[in-house]
């Protein structure tokens, strides 16, 4: 199975610019000076992404609170990413990489196991970058449920 390199605290984070579920354009610069929770997900509206989602935006206040922005990024379309957040009353921004770049820049495309077959695909993956650009933390193979609530454990915001 090949390796998709991964980003290790300290590494600059790989600069982006998407489009977003609203239209707009979203780039890590304009996050500048504040810490960025960017979480990697393979489909909108599937059960384990909705999960995961809703999980963020069920803790958005407190993240926001302790100084984190929540950014979810897939390959979905932009118009798919809108469906989802209505749907779901996603209330952070959504991004569309649906060329897959800035995902394998971060490391969440490549291989993975799938039902037990290697298959291609977005690895379910959280970075937490800071004021600066620079990963404070990247986890890969990260699980829908339940991984918001480690993740603010960690962060000590629990």
């Amino acid at each position: 199975m090949t390796e998709t390199a991964r980003l290790s605290a300290g590494d600059d984070a790989p600069e982006f610019s998407l489009p977003t579920d609203n239209g707009d354009r979203l780039t890590l610069k304009d996050l500048r000076g504040r810490k960025v929770v960017l979480y990697a997900y393979p489909a909108a509206m599937t059960p384990g992404c909705t999960t995961q989602a809703c999980d963020f935006r069920d803790s958005l206040a407190s993240l926001q609170a302790a100084g984190y922005e929540v950014v979810g990024i897939s390959p979905d379309k932009p118009a798919k990413l809108a469906k989802f957040r209505e749907r779901d009353a996603i209330t952070f921004p959504l991004v569309s990489d649906e060329d897959k770049s800035v995902l394998t820049a971060y490391g969440a495309f490549g291989e993975k196991k799938n039902y037990g077959k290697t298959v291609m695909g977005v690895i379910r993956s959280t970075f937490v970058i800071d004021e600066d650009g620079k990963i404070e933390r990247a986890l890969y193979n990260v699980k829908a449920t339940g991984h918001v609530a480690k993740l603010r454990r960690d962060l000590g915001i629990d």
